[in-house]
């Protein structure tokens, strides 16, 4: 009779990790474990030979689905090669996801007949006589498959239990055939169900249509439903798109600090970054009196952890210019912050930036780089992101594609600020603010010039008045302006703005004392001007309006995972 052991593949495998543990000698790996199973032997029929090369996780995990011990026989020349063996990581493997099952002009029809497996989250389920429908969605795409199970189906105690409830997560092991239905091709006849995780019947996303506003204060939970599961998908295509444009145009990629000690925009709106609150008692629990002081009262910033004030970054570029004037192309692509007090449906504390800057460039290099980014990830989300997009056209924004195929085929329409400031005089309708030559302008202007004045084209508004813009902006020649440009959108108005920089030292001087700015903390950016100075120009995109531009949600806190606004930082 030959020898068999009746163990579960657990018990085995734990058996097996614990010599190779120890040792990695073959007899004494054999010794040892001869020892083990002369107190566990059972003799019945040789049973299949026990894999020493299985890993530890896939036998618990069979041993787990299974719930059975299986019988299986030692082999006699096992040592130190097989455990090497059993050591070593699987590989890894892409899953089967429901968009390449139902994806596809046939929209899964040439995969009938296919043994798969699909995990994923309940989004509804019915019982209908003996037939239970689930509707299963892994998040990678908008579709659900259908999954079909009948009660001989493993696994359907779950169901009778009442356990496949909405919000649930499942391992379905069926077979793909055609749908008797008629709102899809497929779906899938179920053979094995396991339960992986329970949903509690207070799941808050239900069937109904809940408002984005509900949503936000379940941002943990909100990825689930169509819409933000679309917007997250689209935002990835952007990002991707984002770094495939640059790389294919020869550009380097580089990582801006999030810390810094320069205010890029001059306007003081950022988040302080300190230790001298005491941190070792609890956030509420921090006396003001304990933040150490100089003699003359003031914080005293020498015992801070940098030595000096610090704050969260309100822009890549000062930092994005050193690279450009030794790589000559780079982006940078990076969270930002703004410490600034404002409520809209535009504004952020927390948001991403893309920035390039392209070294001996102009203005006019700058707009026509711009121009060719957003014509490229735009015509790249509509090839790519089809369902979801035909999805924002129904239920968000009706005519999104048209406004979003019209930025990749239209000319983009170039005027001066003097120009736009004229042509806002003469419109026939009330601003809410007033329109003047050196006026900031506001959203409802920018949307008038593109929507209405241009009917739907991208405009690009160049030469602003230097005193409403930023210090590092190019003089132009009347003194009065700076070689700056804002693209305005349909529907989100300024999308992105940049410049060519001042390469000048004396004016870029000047310009820093003119706005009582300490020339000491740009000691390094002046620098740039000193050594090899070049014509350089870069623009600044704030990645969720871009987001808000391509999806039409209205709100740009839906348009990132977890908004950061003034008293909101939950989650």
């Amino acid at each position: 009779m030959a020898a068999a052991m009746t163990l579960s593949p657990a018990t085995a495998s734990l058996c097996l990790l614990s010599l190779c543990r120890r040792t990695t000698k073959p007899a004494t790996v054999r010794r040892t474990y001869a020892c083990f199973l002369s107190k566990h032997l059972t003799y019945s029929k040789p049973s299949q030979p026990f894999c020493l090369r299985r890993s530890f996780c896939s036998v618990v995990c069979s041993s787990f689905s299974s719930r059975e011990a299986i019988d299986r026989s030692l082999p006699d020349n096992f040592g130190a090669q097989e455990i090497e063996k059993s050591r070593r990581i699987g590989e890894f493997r892409k899953r089967l996801r429901i968009a390449e099952i139902k994806g596809g002009p046939d929209e899964g029809l040439s995969r009938l007949g296919e043994i798969m497996v699909v995990r994923g989250w309940v989004r509804t389920s019915r019982i209908q006589s003996s037939i239970t429908f689930i509707e299963v969605n892994d998040g990678s795409c908008l579709s659900n498959l259908q999954c079909v199970m009948s009660s001989d189906a493993e696994g359907y105690d779950q169901v009778e239990n009442g356990m496949v409830l909405t919000g649930a997560s499942l391992w379905i092991q069926g077979t793909l055939v055609r749908s008797q239905g008629s709102k899809q091709k497929v779906e899938l006849q179920v053979g094995k169900l396991v339960m992986v995780g329970k949903s509690d019947p207070s799941f808050p996303i239900q069937k109904k249509r809940a408002t984005n506003e509900f949503l936000r204060t379940k941002a943990h939970l909100r990825p689930r439903t169509n819409t933000f599961g679309a917007v997250a998908r689209v935002r990835n295509a952007l990002a991707y798109a984002t770094h495939k444009f640059f790389q294919e145009n020869g550009f380097v990629w580089i990582s801006s600090p999030i810390v810094t000690a320069s205010d890029c925009e001059g306007a003081g709106e950022q988040f302080c970054v300190t230790t001298l609150i005491p941190s070792s008692k609890e956030p509420m629990d921090s006396p003001v009196n304990e933040i150490p002081k100089t003699k003359s009262g003031s914080v005293d910033w020498s015992q801070d952890f940098f030595g000096k004030p610090a704050f969260l970054t309100v822009s890549g570029q000062l930092n994005a210019e050193t690279y450009a004037t030794a790589l000559t192309d780079i982006y940078t692509f990076g969270p930002t912050f703004r410490a600034e007090n404002s409520n809209t449906s535009r504004h952020l504390a927390e948001f991403w930036m893309i920035e390039p800057e392209l070294a001996f460039a102009d203005l006019e290099d700058d707009m026509s780089c711009a121009t060719a980014y957003l014509q490229y990830v735009v015509r790249y989300i509509l090839e790519n992101c089809k369902e979801d997009m035909e999805f924002f056209n129904t239920w968000i924004e009706k005519g999104i594609i048209k406004r979003l195929s019209d930025v990749t085929e239209k000319n983009f329409v170039q005027l001066t600020y003097t120009d736009a400031i004229k042509l806002l005089s003469k419109a026939k309708r009330k601003f809410e603010f007033p329109v003047n030559w050196g006026c900031d302008l506001q959203s409802e202007h920018e949307r008038y010039i593109t929507e209405e004045a241009f009917g739907g084209c991208p405009v690009i508004i160049r030469d602003y008045p230097k005193d409403i813009k930023a210090f590092y902006m190019r003089e132009n020649d009347d003194g009065k302006t700076v070689a700056a440009m804002d693209m305005l959108v349909p529907r989100v108005g300024e999308l992105m703005g940049g410049s060519q920089r001042e390469e000048r030292l004396e004016y870029l001087e000047k310009r820093l004392v003119d706005l009582n700015l300490n020339k000491e903390s740009y000691w390094w950016y002046l620098d740039l001007r000193r050594y090899g100075s070049v014509p350089h120009a870069g623009f600044g995109l704030g990645f969720e309006r871009l987001v808000q531009f391509a999806t039409g949600m209205d709100n740009i806190r839906d348009a990132i995972p977890f908004p950061r606004t003034p008293g909101n930082a939950e989650f």
